[in-house]
């Protein structure tokens, strides 16, 4: 398998934001880190309380094509999906033919076919309530996979952002350009660190039109 792009695993920063990272600081606001592969970011807000909910986007589009007659573009559904893991066994799953967990902590706002909010808002989320989730299930991983099969190669401006769900920040974002011959990723996993929780960056290119495909190699990053 080719590597992926330098890009993909990259969290970027929003310090350049406007009102900059010293403000925000000043403001008492949580500025983003920009985490890199395997990094992990504690689910813990500026004031030392924890956050109680999160949520993670998708957004994407399709990457032009040059053909015979100019520039088209293909339509490219991709999916995002929760597992949930008590002690590294899925108990549970969240996507778009299961929009809410079992014990209703985890919730997936609907499927997105086509894309297109690109760098806009999210094409599909999922909104995890951390205060609910049971004391058994200690990681929920998040994934992302090409339901019609179409490779990386053929999506442009995607993204995956972790949200304050309570205030509508953005914590982190997680930039997918680059492309690659693989049709999913697994991005990552938001996990029990102590009392609080964490969120780690996985960035691993896999091959899958389901979650299902994905769980082998979801296993090693437990």
């Amino acid at each position: 398998m080719t590597p992926p792009h330098p890009c993909v695993g990259c969290w970027q920063p929003l310090s350049t934001a406007r009102g900059g990272a010293g403000n925000a600081q000043e403001r008492g606001q949580r500025v983003s880190v920009n985490l890199t592969k395997g990094q992990a970011i504690s689910l813990q807000k500026s004031d030392g309380g924890t956050l109680t909910a999160v949520r993670m986007g998708l957004g994407w589009q399709a990457a032009p094509r040059r053909g015979l007659f100019g520039s088209r573009t293909r339509e490219i559904d991709l999916d995002a999906s929760a597992v949930l893991f008590a002690d590294k066994t899925a108990v549970d799953v969240v996507f778009f033919r299961h929009l809410v967990s079992d014990d209703g902590s985890v919730r997936h706002t609907g499927d997105n076919l086509v894309g297109g909010a690109g760098q806009g808002g999210d094409d599909e989320s999922v909104l995890v309530d951390l205060q609910r989730v049971p004391v058994h299930i200690d990681q929920i991983v998040f994934t992302v996979n090409s339901f019609t099969g179409q490779t990386f190669q053929e999506v442009q401006n995607a993204f995956c952002r972790l949200v304050d769900e309570t205030n509508g920040q953005e914590l982190a974002r997680y930039t997918l350009d680059g492309g690659g011959p693989y049709t999913a990723q697994i991005m990552a996993k938001v996990h029990r660190a102590g009392s609080g929780w964490q969120m780690t960056a996985l960035g691993q290119a896999a091959n899958g039109r389901t979650f299902q495909d994905l769980l082998p190699a979801i296993l090693p990053h437990l």
